[in-house]
């Protein structure tokens, strides 16, 4: 996952400010994919203006801490183009990204939100790009407001990772049916952050070519690892990350195994709704804790071994098409990115895990299927 860090943490010493290196060391690591973050809706107003972003957070390292400035295009095409080179693909999704003009605050239907993504993709395929593409995610973690305010203002009391309640699933459906229109053979989906994952058995999931679900041990059972350890409001206030600092690694070594047995029960089940739904799974934020970055006395190690936890117990469910070994997988976490070789053990792993037969039987699978 580069997110909207691909283009926002361009400064030196950011991690993306070369992105032939990035890249280069990518490969070199195992990796043949990338997500991230597309900007449909700056793209729609005005694809090559410098737009001013407001700082998501200060205290994580996805992004930019203060205020940045950005042109989409032509950095858009020229960072796909430099995959492409490299057999690459490259996932698009969107956390709508607030800028100082509120353009996203124009999204307020289904309809505005399949526009935007229809002038997007146009604008890549313009220059012979769009086969370069794996999927597009229209919105991440959706409904969450973090990522999709305007749907919240309209809709207020669907809360965050209520995917399935019915405004969600019309608007959904409504902007899925219209960029299949433009474009039938992009894979197209909405990424989630539910933890209630037996949903996708007791709803018709069709309209999704694939299950794009996210996955933290921190938040099972109820956000128990979380609440122990005393983590919240992590986006501004440095207290969170004292308290990271202070509880997590030895909670976590307190009982392993419990940690653990919650992660992969999760996982477990999960992989038995995709093969239910004969959906092919994709998972791009995990497996361990969600809020993490390089910082006095916060060691990877333990880290590490739950993401390593994570992804084996991913392949051995043979649920998955797409996997990340977790949502640290990017030359601003040093500490993680570094070890060349543990990224190398589990990319040697995911890539030589051959895709579940069942899902060649599923047309809409199958677009996935072909551009990996």
């Amino acid at each position: 996952m580069w997110d909207f860090s691909w283009l926002e943490r361009r400064w030196p010493g950011a991690g993306f400010e070369d992105w032939d290196k990035a890249l280069d060391e990518l490969v070199g690591r195992g990796y043949n994919a990338v997500r991230i973050e597309a900007y449909p809706h700056l793209v729609s107003a005005d694809a090559k203006k410098e737009w001013t972003l407001n700082e998501v957070w200060n205290q994580q390292v996805w992004g930019s801490p203060d205020l940045n400035k950005v042109c989409v295009q032509p950095n858009l095409n020229q960072f796909i183009r430099k995959c492409k080179e490299r057999d690459v693909k490259v996932g698009l999704s969107s956390w709508y990204r607030q800028d100082t003009e509120n353009v996203y605050q124009t999204i307020t239907t289904p309809e505005n939100m399949a526009s935007i993504w229809v002038d997007t993709l146009r604008s890549i395929q313009s220059e012979g790009l769009l086969d370069n593409i794996l999927y597009v995610d229209l919105c991440n973690e959706w409904p969450g407001d973090l990522w999709a305010p305007f749907f919240k203002k309209l809709y207020p009391d669907v809360q965050w990772g209520q995917w399935y309640k019915e405004a969600s699933l019309r608007w959904m459906k409504t902007s899925i049916s219209l960029l299949r229109q433009e474009f039938p053979d992009m894979p197209f989906l909405f990424s989630f952050d539910c933890q209630d994952v037996r949903k996708y058995n007791e709803l018709d999931t069709s309209f999704l070519d694939m299950y794009e679900h996210h996955v933290w041990m921190v938040h099972q059972n109820n956000n128990e690892f979380y609440k122990q350890v005393g983590y919240k409001d992590g986006h501004f206030a440095p207290q969170a990350y004292k308290n990271v600092v202070k509880n997590a690694e030895p909670l976590y070594h307190q009982k392993p195994d419990y940690w653990q047995k919650l992660l992969t029960d999760k996982i477990e089940l999960l992989g038995e709704c995709a093969r239910k739904n004969n959906t092919p799974l994709c998972t791009t934020e995990c497996w361990g804790i969600v809020d993490y970055k390089d910082w006095p006395l916060l060691h990877w190690d333990w880290v590490k071994e739950l993401c390593e936890l994570g992804v084996k117990t991913a392949l051995s469910t043979n649920s998955w098409i797409a996997i990340a070994s977790s949502n640290f997988c990017s030359p601003q976490f040093v500490g993680m990115w570094r070890d060349i070789e543990w990224h190398r053990r589990l990319t040697n792993l995911i890539t030589q895990t051959p895709v579940n037969e069942a899902f060649y039987k599923n047309p809409n699978a199958l677009k996935v299927i072909y551009r990996l």
